[in-house]
């Protein structure tokens, strides 16, 4: 297992405790999944303006998101080997998160692994178009967090700003 770091913003500081975390998240759900560990995924934390220019430009929706998932699409002409397998890249905004841990009463953390968790499940081919699929997802978020015991009980705590 190997995540591709790029925090390509300043705001906020991302912690090793939390990168460990952030570690345990995407190994747990390819686990949930039954996937082994011989997998990549690209993780960048960027600005509310680097999202929402992405937004734009990948999904002709210009507004502040959260974060952005972007699956690595399979080519059956291609046979390249590599260590590892590439699932794909999650984009999270670091402002965005921490705005929502505010709004959502819970930590910083908490809403930073909830990202990475939702993301990895869409890289793992998830989505919640529809209802019955929000509702699929969900469940696999909220097992794979609880698992962790990552809560929404995990307070928000200003000083770690």
């Amino acid at each position: 297992m190997k995540i591709i770091l790029d925090n390509r913003q300043d705001d906020k500081e991302i912690s090793e405790d939390l990168l460990k975390k952030i570690e345990k998240v995407i190994v747990a759900c390819l686990e949930y999944e039954d996937y082994s560990d011989d997998y990549e995924v690209s993780l960048s934390f960027v600005t509310n303006d680097e999202i929402k220019n992405l937004n734009r430009d990948f999904r002709n929706i210009d507004k502040v998101t959260d974060v952005l998932s972007f699956p690595m699409l399979s080519d059956d002409d291609f046979e390249i080997e590599y260590e590892e397998y590439s699932l794909g890249d999650i984009v999270i905004s670091v402002d965005r998160a921490e705005q929502q841990a505010i709004e959502y009463d819970h930590s910083f953390e908490r809403e930073i692994c909830f990202l990475v968790c939702h993301s990895m499940f869409h890289l793992l081919g998830y989505d919640h178009m529809q209802e019955d699929e929000a509702e699929e997802m969900h469940t696999k978020e909220k097992n794979v967090l609880d698992s962790l015991g990552i809560t929404r009980g995990q307070k928000y705590e200003q000083e770690r700003k």
